[in-house]
């Protein structure tokens, strides 16, 4: 009977660790499964922009990763901005220039995933595109123009000059010839997408279709939120976040971007809030398209505090935690375009704790769903004028990035 029931719970013990190694495997291999689909691409370094001032921080060139477009998109082009941040002291940037985000010297071939996959059933409306990746190097945001360089540091604030010297670049490798065109910005990134939506319009006449795409960018005002960290145990963190307006008036004033931002907007208010998408985005006349979450990771841990999205993973946010992510959410969503018009104003706005998606996170495997529609869905049709979407998720509180990963599917 004993030697029975040891048996009993050994083949118990076995059957039950088979299921969490096989749970395991499973979850591995739906998260990294877009990094089968993905590929490295060198880098396209455009010497002819330094004549024209159009430099990285340390005064090399910019630099782009191209691949070309093949069967019935060849006609058609991707162009993305690429984030990271910014810089806003000499000390940061000097650090930056010394780093791929600073440097087209340090800049190694770089991996298309996600919306660069060449796979169709994994990308079907992008797939086979013309798709350009421009590096980030000047850290303030696509922006800067500043003439006079320190001898002192040797910093370059040219962020402005790239993009033009970059789009001349592409524009005669085929762009000027495109049939479709969409411009992306993501993170940091986000912002310039949308200051130079129309300009990227305007270089392209004869291109029927023309839009643009902000990649987890769309970072907002926060006054309501900041007065309540300000009576709050939170601003006495140590680690609390500079907010986005601290930042935006320092590279507006190391960059020397006031000239670069949108003169409707800054003849109205200070530079520094002519960053923030919801004073300039109305003046945008090409169709945009959103894509965020209110509680992205970035966003919250600038405007709450640094660390707070380790309280989501681990499902132990306080009641004041909670309170504080439901006020940003409402601020948010006040700050977005008004639903009216999805045609020229589309949006998606999940629920999830995590920070761009066009890459990681634009898979069939692990895509963002809001209400049984995915976001690789909800925005190709935009863009193809299928249909217009402006989709919000209820969800008033953040949930993890991990409830995105599909299940195994057991079907064989």
């Amino acid at each position: 009977m004993m030697m029975a029931k040891t048996f009993q719970f050994v083949c118990v013990l076995i059957c039950f660790l088979a299921i969490i190694i096989n749970t395991k495997a499973c979850v591995k291999e739906n998260a990294t499964s877009y990094i089968d689909q993905g590929y490295y691409v060198e880098k396209t370094v455009v010497h002819s922009a330094v004549s024209k001032g159009a430099v990285c921080l340390d005064g090399s060139p910019p630099a782009y990763h191209f691949e070309p477009g093949f069967g019935d998109g060849v006609g058609k082009w991707l162009v993305h901005l690429s984030g990271g941040a910014w810089c806003t002291t000499v000390e940061e940037c000097l650090n930056r220039s010394k780093s791929d985000f600073g440097s087209s010297n340090y800049m190694k071939p770089w991996w298309f995933q996600g919306i660069y996959s060449k796979t169709q059933s994994v990308n079907p409306d992008f797939y086979n595109w013309n798709k350009v990746f421009v590096r980030y190097c000047d850290g303030g945001a696509f922006t800067g123009n500043a003439e006079y360089v320190d001898p002192a540091t040797n910093l370059h604030f040219r962020g402005a000059r790239i993009f033009k010297a970059v789009m001349e670049d592409v524009l005669a490798k085929g762009l000027k010839n495109a049939q479709s065109a969409l411009l992306i910005g993501s993170s940091a990134a986000g912002y310039p997408a949308m200051l130079y939506c129309d300009r990227f319009r305007k270089l392209l006449p004869n291109t029927p279709r023309v839009k643009c795409l902000v990649d987890a960018g769309y970072f907002i005002y926060n006054c309501i939120l900041t007065l309540e960290l300000s009576f709050s145990n939170y601003r006495k963190d140590p680690h609390q976040a500079r907010n986005f307006t601290e930042m935006y008036k320092a590279i507006v004033n190391l960059h020397g971007s006031a000239k670069t931002l949108p003169k409707s907007c800054t003849k109205k208010m200070k530079p520094e809030m002519c960053f923030f998408p919801e004073n300039m985005q109305h003046k945008i006349k090409t169709p945009l398209y959103i894509a965020m979450s209110p509680f992205d990771k970035f966003q919250i841990n600038t405007t709450i505090y640094n660390g707070i999205n380790t309280c989501i993973e681990g499902g132990n946010c306080t009641a004041t935690e909670n309170k504080l992510f439901r006020d940003f959410r409402l601020e948010f969503l006040n700050a977005l375009p008004k639903g009216n018009n999805p045609k020229l104003r589309g949006a998606f706005i999940d629920a999830r704790n995590h920070h761009t998606q066009v890459q990681g996170w634009w898979s069939p495997k692990n895509v963002t769903t809001v209400k049984n529609l995915n976001l690789m869905k909800a925005f190709a049709d935009w863009y193809y004028d299928r249909n217009y979407t402006y989709v919000i998720d209820e969800r008033d509180l953040p949930i993890s990035a991990m409830n995105d990963i599909k299940p195994c599917d057991t079907k064989k």
